[in-house]
Order: C-alpha cells, then structure tokens, then sequence
C-alpha cells in the first residue's frame, strides 16, 4: 500500500478518514457529512468535505484495490443508463461471478447493485458531467467491494470478523505518509 500524505491539513487524518468513508459508504451528501461531523464537535464546511473526497478519494480507492484478492475468472459487462445535462449516457462496469466490480470502462442482481448509484444520483440531483460521474462510481465501487460482506448470507461471528478485516484493510489503504 502507496502511504497517504496528509500534509497542510488543518484537520488530523482520522477526521478526514471518516468523512470520506461516510460519504462513499453512505448514501450522504456533502452537507449530512458536514452536519455529523458536526454532532460529534468538528466543524468542518461541506465543501471541505468535497475537496476533502476528491483529493483523498482516488487514493483510498487506489489502495483498496491493491488489497483485493485476485478476482476470479468469471465474468460479465453490466449497463446502466443515466442522463447528464438531459443527454442519455450508458454506464459500463465489469463484474466478476462473486458481485465485485472489477472495473468501470447483472440480471436481477445487477439491477440491485445499481440501487446505490440510483440513490447516490437522486441525492446529487443527477451527475453534472461524465467525468464527475465516473470519479464517483471508480471510487464508491472501491469502497464498497471492501466492505460489501454479504451479511444475510453468513453468521453473526463470522460477519464481526468480515467487518474488522474489512476496516483493517480500510484503516491499512488509508494510512498517512
């Protein structure tokens, strides 16, 4: 893992780390991030928070993915349709047979998988441009392949321990210089 700077900032890095997983693993939007931070005594701006996404972002969802097992040789071209600026846009993402999105270039499970994008879209009142879109979704799919556990389909003791590795790998990606 590529060690994170988090140099010139006036808030210590594990603000910055909770502000950035809540925002990528939560359907929350700049100003709800803002306002929690704020009921725990931390008083940092939305937009703060944005710059604090796009800069750090890129680079968690980098180490993230270097993290990951090796996915498996099966896989499918899943598609989504969005509108930026009134224009229909076509989303493709490779999904491996276990629900991991390999990459951004399903059947009813896909159609699912595409409820938090959907979510995320209402809450921004739709993606401003292509680019901003695709920033977004590259580093939510990070995010959430790491913390995605699959809990309806195993035990309780078994989630805990899904649940500690996955903020080990989180707390390992996210790691200051």
């Amino acid at each position: 893992m590529q060690p994170v700077s988090f140099k010139r900032h006036m808030f210590p890095p594990d603000v910055i780390r909770q502000a950035v997983w809540l925002y990528f693993q939560f359907t929350l939007s700049f100003r709800e991030v803002e306002e929690m931070l704020a009921q725990r005594g931390i008083e940092a701006s939305y937009e703060t928070v944005r710059c604090w996404t796009l800069k750090f972002g890129r680079a968690f969802a980098r180490n993230l993915r270097r993290s990951r097992p090796k996915p498996t040789g099966r896989w499918h071209l899943d598609e989504m349709v969005v509108k930026i600026r009134g224009e229909r846009m076509w989303l493709w993402r490779a999904v491996d047979d276990e629900g991991e999105v390999l990459g951004m270039p399903d059947n009813n499970r896909a159609e699912n998988s595409h409820l938090v994008i959907r979510r995320r879209e209402r809450k921004q009142q739709r993606f401003k441009s292509q680019r901003s879109a695709q920033r977004f979704l590259a580093t939510h799919a990070a995010v959430y392949n790491n913390f995605n556990v699959q809990r309806h389909l195993i035990r309780r003791s078994t989630l805990r321990l899904f649940r500690a590795e996955a903020d080990h790998t989180w707390a390992a990606a996210t790691a200051a210089a």
